[in-house]
């Protein structure tokens, strides 16, 4: 039962679709948090850009802590993100089943990892995919 969790404190990465728009928050409660995306329930950029597919999280102890990493994510430029975000999740799986316990972590474990955003790069520079 949602009301018998622990809030998850967490940094946390939403996108539009693979390779599309990407937001970078923090919250203190990743399941409703999570929830509020999907539903559009608050008027804003995410709401705008259809940005509620949770692609990249880390949990923190501290509100502090996970405000900190929040700030200095947004200061990344974007293919930063994006590597990050293919480092764990190459495929832009949606990750809130697995917050919420309704699925397995879908995330490659980082011996897996492959070469994500550097192989995206490549085919979008040979012209194999187009930037739209």
């Amino acid at each position: 039962m949602e009301s018998e969790r622990r809030p998850l404190i967490a940094t946390y990465m939403t996108a539009s679709r693979p390779f599309g728009v990407i937001y970078v928050g923090m919250t203190s409660n990743l399941y409703a948090r999570g929830e509020q995306h999907r539903a559009r329930a608050v008027q804003g950029f995410t709401a705008k850009y259809g940005v509620d597919i949770l692609v990249w999280f880390e949990v923190h102890e501290l509100v502090t802590e996970a405000i900190r990493r929040e700030k200095a994510l947004k200061r990344w430029n974007r293919v930063w993100k994006m590597q990050l975000i293919e480092r764990r999740n190459p495929q832009w799986l949606d990750l809130y089943p697995f917050v919420c316990g309704a699925a397995s972590d879908p995330r490659v474990k980082p011996e897996d990892d492959e070469c994500g955003v550097d192989g995206f790069l490549e085919r979008l520079a040979s012209g194999e995919i187009r930037d739209e």
